[in-house]
């Protein structure tokens, strides 16, 4: 350390202070500017980053809340057309019900109807027998001389055997 004392000049120490001055100044103005820069510009980006991915993740809880509200509505709607198709299947199966009972009415009604008339004809053809039958018999009756009534009874009988209803 002696030595050292010993050859101190304060020339030289001036010097390489001034030197050590300038160096500082232009570092300061062509160095520490651009890296503080460069750092606040990495500072900025890193901030810009972290809040895009905040924003981001406040994106995706929407999205999550959309979705799942998208699935909910989806889930109401199925359930309602599932709905809508079991009343409207219960109305066709009751609607063929009554159509095939108002069929099988009219069909009912139809042969009834038929059966009446088919009783009406019978019985007005037993009734246009009856009158044939009894204008036979009037008629035969007239044609013969009765003079008694052994006679008329005789031929009461044989014309009744004779006739025959179909």
């Amino acid at each position: 350390m002696d030595q050292l004392l010993n050859d101190f000049s304060p020339g030289l120490f001036f010097m390489q202070a001034i030197i050590l001055l300038i160096l500082i100044v232009l570092m300061r103005k062509f160095a520490w500017k651009p890296i503080l820069n460069s750092l606040q510009d990495r500072e900025d980006g890193i901030k810009n980053a972290l809040q895009s991915a905040e924003n981001a993740k406040l994106e995706m809880q929407n999205l999550q809340a959309d979705n799942d509200r998208l699935l909910q509505e989806a889930r109401l709607e199925r359930e309602t057309m599932l709905k809508e198709a079991r009343d409207m299947k219960a109305k066709m199966i009751e609607d063929a019900k009554n159509e095939a009972q108002a069929e099988a009415n009219k069909l009912v009604a139809s042969a009834q109807a038929s059966i009446e008339a088919e009783k009406k004809a019978a019985i007005a053809e037993l009734k246009s027998q009856v009158a044939h039958l009894s204008i036979d018999i009037a008629e035969k009756v007239v044609r013969e001389e009765l003079s008694s009534k052994d006679k008329q009874m005789k031929l009461v009988e044989s014309m009744l055997g004779e006739a025959t209803l179909n």
